[in-house]
């Protein structure tokens, strides 16, 4: 069983920079699709970034696009979330998901993800 779980999260101002991490354990790491997608308050669950097996290919959200940066290491089993100039409305719960590698822009509904990971905060203050 795949066991996916993320860190990083915290506090930062409006502005400012943080990286998330995620691990994925009991796979085969290359063989999956990694996403991002958060959840804030009161809302439903939202794709952010996706990256192919094999790094090769990524597809953000509008949102996001020239803030955040998603990458992969497949040695390291873990995927990043680099999130540059930060805003209030990025504040929600992140999580890390594993989906069969597919063309990016098939991986960007939760129901194809296969593997959750328990979610890490985010909050961002003005």
């Amino acid at each position: 069983q795949v066991q996916v779980v993320e860190s990083g999260g915290g506090l930062v101002q409006a502005g400012g920079s943080l990286r998330l991490s995620c691990v994925a354990s009991g796979g085969i790491f290359g063989n999956y699709n990694m996403g991002w997608f958060r959840q804030a308050p009161g809302k439903e669950r939202e794709f952010v970034t996706v990256i192919s097996w094999s790094g090769g290919s990524t597809y953000y959200t509008d949102f996001v696009k020239g803030r955040f940066t998603i990458s992969r290491d497949n040695v390291k089993n873990t995927v990043y979330l680099q999130m540059n100039s930060l805003k209030p409305e990025d504040t929600a719960v992140y999580y890390c998901a594993a989906a069969p590698p597919r063309p990016v822009y098939e991986t960007i509904k939760a129901n194809v993800y296969r593997h959750w990971g328990q979610g890490t905060q985010v909050t961002v203050s003005s």
